[in-house]
C-alpha cells in the first residue's frame, strides 16, 4: 500500500476530554496532512460538561479540515462511534480515542496491510491501562472470542482503519464498550478481511477513564447478549 491513502477521515470520540483535545486534534491533522491526498478530522463530543463541546466549534472554526459534531446528551462510546463513522465522507475511515493514548504516526504501521485487508486493527504491545481494566480487557477477549468468533489479540483497541464501503449495507445497534466487537462481527460475517498490527499505548496524562466503570461493565454485557441474540437469528450479515 502507498504511503499515502487518496482520502481518509479520522474521528475521534470526545467525553470530558478538555485536556487532551487540542493536542488529538494538532496530531490528526499533521497525521491527516501525512498519510492522505484529502483528509478531514472529526471530532465527536458525546454530551461533554467541560468545555470540550465549545473547544471544538473553536478548532473546527480555526482549521478548514476540522468537523465538530455533537451529541446533545451523553449517548456512549458506541453511540460516539457510531456518530463518526455515519459522519464519516471519505474512502477510508481512521479513528482513535480522544484521549491521546496513541501516537497518530503509527497509522504508518496500519498502511502496507491495506493491500490484503478491508480493516486493520491495532492491538496494544503494552497496555498503559490500570490492572483492574487490563483484567477486564482480558476477560472480555476471551467472551467476545467464544460468543462471536471475533479471535483478535485486542479487539476493542481504539486504533483502527476501515474500508468505508463495509458501512453501507451494515446496521449497527450497540450504543456502549460493544461497538468494536459488533463491527468485527459483522464485517466478518460479510467477508471482510480483517488484520492486526501492534501499536503502542501511552498512559493517560488528562481526565479520566470510563472505560472500568461498573455501569460501563453492565451496561456491556447486556448489550453483549443483544448482540449475540441478534446475530444469532440472522446468521451470514
Amino acid at each position: 500500500m502507498t504511503a499515502k491513502l487518496p482520502q481518509l477521515s479520522l474521528f475521534f470520540p470526545m467525553h470530558n476530554e478538555i485536556g487532551n483535545v487540542d493536542a488529538v486534534a494538532a496530531s490528526a491533522i499533521e497525521a491527516g496532512s501525512r498519510f492522505a491526498d484529502q483528509f478531514e478530522v472529526l471530532l465527536v463530543d458525546d454530551g461533554s460538561t467541560d468545555g470540550t463541546s465549545e473547544r471544538i466549534d473553536e478548532l473546527a472554526a480555526a482549521h478548514p479540515e476540522v468537523r465538530a459534531i455533537h451529541h446533545p446528551r451523553n449517548r456512549g462510546y458506541g453511540g460516539a462511534l457510531q456518530s463518526g463513522i455515519r459522519n464519516s465522507r471519505m474512502e477510508w475511515i481512521f479513528y482513535s480515542d480522544g484521549d491521546n493514548q496513541f501516537d497518530l504516526a503509527e497509522i504508518s504501521k496500519l498502511l502496507p496491510l491495506l493491500d490484503r485487508a478491508d480493516i486493520v486493527s491495532g492491538y496494544r504491545e503494552r497496555r498503559r491501562d490500570a490492572a483492574h481494566r487490563i483484567l477486564f480487557a482480558w476477560i472480555f477477549r476471551q467472551v467476545t472470542h467464544a460468543l462471536f468468533g471475533v479471535n483478535l489479540k485486542d479487539p476493542d483497541c481504539a486504533f483502527k482503519i476501515y474500508d468505508a464501503s463495509i458501512f453501507r449495507e451494515m446496521e449497527l445497534t450497540s450504543e456502549g464498550a460493544m461497538i468494536d466487537v459488533e463491527i468485527l462481527s459483522r464485517a466478518r460475517r460479510a467477508g471482510a478481511r480483517i488484520a492486526e498490527v501492534g501499536v503502542s499505548h501511552r498512559a493517560r496524562e488528562y481526565g479520566d477513564s470510563s472505560g472500568g466503570r461498573p455501569d460501563v461493565v453492565f451496561r456491556a454485557a447486556g448489550e453483549m447478549w443483544r448482540l449475540w441474540w441478534a446475530l444469532r437469528k440472522t446468521p451470514g450479515r
